[in-house]
């Protein structure tokens, strides 16, 4: 990656507003389980697919951008990283169940790789403030790579390293990189919210919509084909 290429974008970086992803949420009273909503997952082949657990802060904006990417086949957002089993956004919005805000994203290789995926999580947020982006401030919006592989983790890291050397960014990455170990879909309501809420709630119009338009014109050469 080119530190150039990077610098062009790093207006992708979500602006700090008074308008933040838990407090729109915690307006919400639509309940499911998530066990109803693990159900509801894509018919796919797993030979032909492979998986990435990113978290950049709050998930309604990173479902709502790797969801258009060409290649991939089903993004959920959840919860990972944490303590207990079976979290709510409840328990994951203390900051103190040790959960991060992600998204589960099913892919085909074949058709868009890992590192890709990787640029674009470099490139949609801010990965040098620790336990924020924007507004919304705790843990539970760190800057995680929840890796499956040792080769998702040496990439990772390898890009990690070349970037702060490259000085891309003003000051030095706090991405934490993680061992994936369980993946926990967050409530129903959580699910495409940018698309079915974007004419509801000021969050949507105000930080994903703005981030949403950037992010396509930047990567307009990775985007599914728009009718």
């Amino acid at each position: 990656m080119k530190k150039v290429k990077l610098l062009s974008i790093l207006s992708l970086a979500v602006s700090i507003t008074t308008i933040s992803c838990a407090q729109t949420k915690n307006q919400e009273n639509m309940k499911e389980t998530n066990e109803t909503l693990a159900g509801n997952t894509l018919n796919v082949n797993p030979a032909s697919t492979d998986t990435a657990t990113f978290g950049t802060g709050c998930f309604w904006c990173t479902e709502a951008i790797f969801e258009q990417l060409d290649g991939v086949l089903s993004v959920t957002s959840g919860y990972a990283g944490g303590r207990n089993e079976n979290p709510t956004y409840e328990d994951v919005s203390t900051g103190e169940s040790g959960h991060a805000e992600c998204v589960q994203i099913v892919y085909d290789p074949s058709k868009i790789s890992f590192d890709e995926l990787l640029e674009v999580f470099w490139q949609v947020h801010d990965p040098t403030t620790l336990n924020r982006q924007g507004a919304d401030v705790g843990p539970q919006y760190r800057s995680v790579i929840f890796y499956h592989t040792n080769e998702q983790k040496q990439k990772s890291e390898k890009y990690k390293t070349e970037l702060d050397k490259s000085g891309a960014f003003d000051r030095p990455i706090v991405t934490t990189l993680e061992s994936f170990t369980k993946f926990y879909p967050a409530e129903a309501y959580h699910q495409e919210y940018y698309a079915n809420n974007k004419n509801k709630n000021p969050y949507c119009s105000i930080v994903i919509k703005p981030k949403l338009e950037k992010f396509k014109k930047v990567f307009k050469d990775k985007l599914k084909n728009q009718e």
